[in-house]
């Protein structure tokens, strides 16, 4: 029986065990195996919201032995270290538990066809300083560690009679950064009602540092000054064209020399491809360090190989490469899902075509802006409001559907809206 290995369980490489989990797996036409380091999948646009509090990873994560079990495909827990192309195989390294103990020894897993959805991390462009004082947010692991940092200085500034305000930089200002800073105050206000009575948005100071000209750069600039006015309101210190030289344990120097306090550090400037693939001395990759593909999205020269999501670099026919966003890897998903069967069949494959439906961003509670439609029609319509808040609900509430289905789909947002309304509106532990 043919083995079809995915590796990465995000956006695109859920989407797609399940989509053939339900083809192939499920009439035992082929073994579907989903590879991934996490054993749970929390879709990476919120991952500024576990970060924050406001989303619980062991209550809103997709376990992804359960989800396998319903639908048709298995779950092997462990990260990628190497591929043999010659062999068919992908080397996981060993698992160990907290205390050190090995879990589970290194092995391999054969396969006949491979996609790598493993996502993309950020880019610290080697300065120095960052990697050891910021924190990141490419994981719900790094997102937890930063929220129970955010929590103890929550309880710092707390106390009675200390009179600091809590101060975070965050560097990039792209829509992680700017999420992120929006959602910031809105948990500061929160924390009042769970007593933490000296914590207030106006105990925060919030610097969000962008290198360039402007904040939200890829999208167009009405929204990007939309956000830039709404962040102001909200209190955020916006710092644009200010690129930071180095990292030090309480705070940023920056290219001009001047010094940016901070308690707490997130880098959320850039991506590339995890470092490993460029390790491994394989594949053709772009600056980014993602995957070279062809227009089927097989790694170049690799005809069993696929590449979707955040480590694929696909070129379009003007030159520029499709973006890494969760749209994108939705779309790969679905075309190598249907490649896969047409290359059973004995069709031919089909090219990719990236449709950009828009862009939004949250700002919390506060606000959400954003285009919709994008080269869908030549132009772009601007929201704001509660429409764009709407439209940037849904595009969670598709992700839901496309891997629980319709039915367990709708109930899945039933089930969340209850707990939303019993549990707390703020993780404090």
């Amino acid at each position: 029986m043919e083995t079809i290995l995915i590796v990465g369980g995000g956006a695109g490489g859920l989407e797609l065990a399940t989509q053939l989990g339900h083809k192939l797996g499920k009439k035992k036409l082929a073994q579907i195996v989903l590879v991934d380091k996490n054993t749970s999948h929390i879709w990476k646009p919120l991952l500024h919201e576990v970060a924050s509090g406001s989303l619980d990873t062991s209550t809103d994560g997709v376990a992804y032995s359960a989800h396998g079990a319903k639908h048709h495909y298995q779950f092997q827990h462990g990260e990628m270290t190497g591929l043999d192309t010659q062999a068919n195989s992908i080397h996981l390294a060993a698992i160990f538990d907290e205390d050190g103990d090995m879990v589970v020894a290194e092995r391999h897993l054969h396969y006949d066809k491979l996609i790598l959805a493993i996502g993309s991390v950020s880019n610290d462009f080697g300065t120095p300083g960052v990697a050891e004082h910021c924190y990141f947010l490419d994981s719900p692991k790094q997102a937890d560690k930063f929220h129970r940092s955010l929590i103890n200085n929550f309880v710092r500034v707390n106390q009675t009679g200390n009179r600091e305000d809590l101060r975070i930089a965050i560097v990039g200002g792209g829509a992680t950064g700017v999420e992120l800073s929006a959602e910031l105050y809105h948990v500061a206000a929160l924390a009042q009602r769970y007593g933490l009575a000296q914590i207030n948005a106006n105990r925060l100071r919030i610097s969000l540092i962008e290198a360039g000209p402007s904040i939200l750069p890829a999208l167009p600039k009405r929204i990007s000054d939309s956000v830039r006015k709404e962040l102001i309101k909200l209190g955020v210190e916006v710092l644009e064209s200010t690129k930071v030289a180095s990292a030090v344990e309480n705070g940023f120097f920056t290219a001009e020399d001047k010094t940016i306090r901070a308690d707490l550090m997130v880098w959320a400037a850039g991506v590339k491809a995890p470092d490993f693939i460029k390790a491994l001395g394989i594949f053709e990759l772009n600056r980014l360090q993602q995957i070279v593909v062809t227009g089927q999205l097989q790694a170049k020269g690799l005809d069993n190989v696929y590449v979707i999501g955040d480590c694929c670099g696909c070129q379009q026919a003007d030159g520029s490469w499709v973006p890494p966003r969760a749209q994108s890897a939705h779309q790969m998903a679905s075309l190598v899902a249907g490649n896969i069967m047409r290359a059973r069949a004995g069709k031919p494959l089909k090219d990719y075509q990236y449709k950009d439906h828009g862009s939004l961003v949250n700002l919390s509670r506060y606000s959400t802006v954003g285009n919709l439609m994008g080269n869908l029609t030549g132009n772009s319509l601007f929201i704001e409001g509660r429409i764009a808040r709407f439209v940037y609900i849904s595009l969670y509430r598709m992700h839901q559907v496309a891997i629980h289905g319709w039915f367990k789909g709708m109930l899945m947002i039933l089930v969340e809206k209850i707990n939303r309304a019993v549990r707390p509106k703020l993780k404090l532990h």
